[in-house]
């Protein structure tokens, strides 16, 4: 019992120990100084050998202005523990009273430790890097390789380097780092991806990519094409991404994961030339019947969304003859899945759709491939005004992937369904929740439509002209273009002025640029642009104009205009990356 009650005085005297040191820390992190320090300063008494408690006292007697409190403080450590490393601090402490000539001595004895022992330079040249005393903390890794060449600081000091402005420097040891380290690849590419956005002015890119094509010209090591390829996929070049992978797979055929990764960038960002162009060597070039089917799938996505009807039976031949090629299982489920989309959304043939997908779902599946089937088969059953029953597919997938993306994208699926619907309010509770959504996508998707309940509610609260706004918009969901666009032309008729205008004028210029009318789309956005230059639509009318100027109606100036306004007046848009980007493409910037 004695025992017992002597273990439960130790948790009680741990549990007030820790209390005090976070109510100390807390103290330090709102600035009041003075409360901490008495804190810390029990702390100490009773853990004298703790460096965390010794630092935070320290400081703040700093913060108070008792430089001879903390000057006494570091000097009895120095002596009592022999840590040299602590002239760092003690330097730091007189250069805090501008005694610069103090602070160089004390710098260099913490300098001197290294000579004398090169295993003190990790103490010293990390409190150097604490206290942003970047010269210093170079100094002492090198300091530290003269004294043992075996150490490889490379890295450190390229980031060291890097703060320095030093950036051609800074590239180079990080590439002779990742090379002698290629474990370490990710975290070097993960550095220098950082300076690549940040870089408006071009020159750390156009270092970097001298320096890797310097680098995979002197040699036939494969890591320079890796990371040349890299790169370009940073740099959105997929086709100079593409020429390396090309390399790479003379040398090493088991590559082909990496190349189709490219293809389905490539894909994302409308790259369709660059992207047959790897999907074609795909098939050229492998037996592995899963790569096979992928490359299929990824072409005939591509083939299917620019057909025209004339074009539908030979599609439709195709992705019969690839299913009676593969069979039907669960190896082939994206190319089923593609031909009941195929089915229902271009030859209107729901039934047929349906009983694919139904068929599918007797396979053995993952949660995830019935997920895929089931969001398809959700998708039809919408696009043929079954409206429950599509929502209780996506239910269904919500309530199986909880926490999921995928799950997620189901109930902005879901929610989007009752919108059409006319259910408003429940969807409107749906698209609060979904703007939270760590997918960028789905919580800009639902912050949107939120928006649109919200606004038009508030102002309408009959909500006559969301009804006729939810309609156009079901409407366009069913490919139904022309029928929507001349819905979405009488809502802007009716409500001219209202807050319902900027969404319907944006809904109309996506139209028109799909029926490749660009010049009345441009005219649309125009509107946007100049009569709700305050809206949250505005970002998106001028990149959706420069992209018309820079691919269907060239005209350089004028994209790299709008370009610009989107870069420089609308850094949290979405579309900033790909405005920068492009931009820099029609500058000339990713000219070899």
């Amino acid at each position: 019992m004695k025992n017992f009650f002597s273990y439960i005085a130790l948790l009680c005297s741990v549990f007030v120990f820790a209390q005090n040191e976070q109510l100390a820390q807390n103290y330090f992190d709102r600035g009041e100084f003075e409360k901490a320090m008495v804190i810390y300063e029990d702390l100490l008494k009773a853990q004298p050998n703790n460096y965390q408690y010794f630092q935070k006292q320290v400081a703040c007697y700093q913060q108070l202005k008792q430089y001879a409190k903390a000057e006494e403080m570091i000097r009895i450590r120095i002596d009592r523990f022999k840590q040299n490393n602590l002239y760092v601090e003690l330097g730091y402490n007189y250069q805090l009273q501008k005694d610069m000539d103090k602070a160089n001595k004390a710098y260099q004895k913490a300098l001197d430790v290294i000579k004398e022992n090169p295993n003190n330079v990790y103490g010293v040249a990390s409190l150097f890097e604490q206290k942003v005393l970047l010269e210093q903390a170079l100094k002492a890794y090198e300091l530290g390789i003269a004294g043992n060449p075996g150490f490889n600081f490379d890295y450190q000091i390229a980031l060291l380097q890097g703060q320095l402005g030093n950036l051609e420097l800074m590239v180079d040891k990080l590439l002779d780092y990742a090379y002698r380290n290629p474990q370490n690849a990710p975290l070097v590419q993960s550095q220098l991806a950082r300076f690549m956005m940040e870089d408006t002015q071009e020159s750390f890119n156009a270092n970097l990519r001298k320096a890797l094509l310097i680098r995979t010209q002197k040699t036939q090591d494969i890591f320079w094409n890796q990371f040349l390829s890299w790169f370009f996929v940073q740099q959105k070049e997929y086709g100079k991404a593409f020429i390396q992978e090309k390399a790479i797979f003379k040398r090493n055929p088991d590559n082909f994961y990496t190349i189709i990764n490219l293809a389905k960038l490539a894909v994302q960002e409308q790259e369709n030339d660059t992207a047959k162009e790897i999907l074609d060597f795909i098939l050229l070039n492998t037996q592995d019947l899963d790569l096979q089917m992928e490359a299929h799938y990824q072409l005939l996505t591509m083939d299917i969304e620019k057909a025209t009807p004339k074009e539908y039976p030979l599609l439709q031949e195709k992705l019969n003859l690839l299913l009676k090629q593969y069979g039907i299982s669960p190896y082939s489920l994206r190319l089923q899945v593609l031909k009941a989309h195929f089915e229902a959304f271009y030859l209107k043939q729901f039934e047929t759709a349906r009983q694919i997908l139904t068929k599918a779902l007797e396979l053995p599946l993952n949660n995830y491939q019935k997920a895929d089937v089931k969001m398809e088969l959700a998708d039809v059953l919408l696009l043929d005004e079954k409206f429950n029953q599509a929502i209780i597919y996506y239910a269904q997938i919500e309530d199986d992937l909880k926490n999921d993306e995928v799950g997620h994208e189901a109930s902005l699926k879901m929610a989007k369904a009752s919108y059409f619907k006319g259910d408003f309010d429940w969807a409107q509770q749906q698209f609060k929740v979904l703007k939270a959504s760590s997918s960028q996508l789905i919580a800009n998707d639902a912050l949107e439509l939120f928006l649109l309940i919200n606004d038009h509610t508030a102002q309408d609260s009959t909500r006559v002209a969301l009804k006729k706004f939810a309609k156009a918009d079901f409407l366009l969901y069913q490919n139904k273009t022309d029928e929507a666009l001349n819905g979405f032309r009488t809502l802007l008729k009716e409500q001219k002025g209202q807050s319902v205008e900027d969404e319907t004028l944006l809904k109309i210029g996506r139209i028109l640029e799909e029926k490749k009318e660009y010049a009345e789309a441009l005219k649309v956005y125009q509107e946007i642009i100049e009569k709700h230059a305050e809206g949250i639509y505005v970002d998106e009318a001028l990149f959706f104009s420069a992209e018309i100027y820079r691919k269907d109606l060239p005209d350089v100036e004028k994209a790299k205009a709008l370009y610009e306004k989107v870069i420089f007046n609308h850094q949290d848009s979405i579309y900033y990356v790909d405005a920068r980007n492009n931009y820099r493409k029609l500058r000339g910037d990713n000219n070899l």
